[in-house]
């Protein structure tokens, strides 16, 4: 009778959807013993090692992130572009079916049933320290779960970081036109605390051509910008000012196309 009260509980806590970790489950009570006893009945099913699902329910991505932040305790979220739209901030749509971009921290690998799970929706991994954890995130509700993601301010930050080519500049600076209501505190807090001299100058170069209110609530002398050019793209127009190379179009008046 306990066992059969801790399982209806177990699956009334559980979004649908959702990943469940064997280990969170034995920190909560649940032994090894009696998490197989629940597979042999048909209550769960394993996605891999350390990992398992509801019996007849597909897991999500979003079930999976949520395990992860609440359960395993990873430093990931959700960022940059993914981040932007979930929060109606994004009006640039890439080609192709977008990816959800994960920034994950520290020194821990992602786990196997995670990165050889066939989810449906697409996803790539940053592994980087550029900006701090603790700063400019938020939980967010998606769908059953409650995730945390990049505030706008960090997240247009996580979009300069991953920039490769003159598209990518171009989409960011896209994306920025729309972000007039972001945060100076914030965004001076992250700018301070930020690893990236090029996305630091990227931004810098973006806000002041396009000129937000919240551009004039930065004080440009606290961040460190480094020393020596930054070749960004191969060929474009060289900026003096963030000693930077910048997409030919971006230094036009009036940028065809945009």
């Amino acid at each position: 009778m306990k066992n059969e009260q801790k399982l209806n509980r177990l699956l009334s806590e559980i979004p649908k959807g959702s990943v469940v970790l064997s280990s969170w489950l034995v920190e909560n009570g649940y032994s090894y013993a009696l998490q197989q006893r629940y597979k042999k009945s048909g209550w769960f099913a394993s996605i891999g090692n350390g990992a398992m699902v509801r019996v007849r329910e597909e897991p999500e991505l979003y079930g999976a992130i949520y395990a992860l932040q609440y359960q395993a305790g990873y430093d990931i979220h959700l960022g940059a572009g993914s981040a932007l739209a979930m929060l109606g901030k994004s009006h640039y749509l890439p080609l192709g079916e977008p990816v959800t971009d994960l920034f994950l921290s520290g020194e821990r690998k992602m786990p196997g049933w995670f990165v050889n799970y066939a989810w449906k929706q697409p996803f790539a991994i940053h592994a980087t320290h550029f900006i701090p954890d603790a700063i400019g995130l938020l939980e967010k509700e998606a769908g059953a779960f409650n995730i945390i993601i990049s505030k706008a301010e960090r997240a247009i930050l996580e979009c300069l970081y991953l920039c490769n080519d003159e598209s990518d500049i171009i989409g960011c600076y896209q994306l920025m036109e729309g972000l007039n209501t972001l945060y100076p505190n914030l965004l001076q807090s992250l700018l301070e605390q930020c690893k990236s001299v090029k996305v630091k100058r990227l931004f810098l170069f973006l806000a002041e051509k396009i000129h937000h209110a919240w551009f004039d609530g930065l004080d440009l002398k606290r961040i460190n910008l480094g020393s020596g050019k930054r070749s960004i793209i191969k060929s474009g127009v060289f900026i003096p000012k963030y000693d930077i190379t910048v997409p030919k179009e971006l230094t036009l008046n009036e940028i065809p196309g945009l």
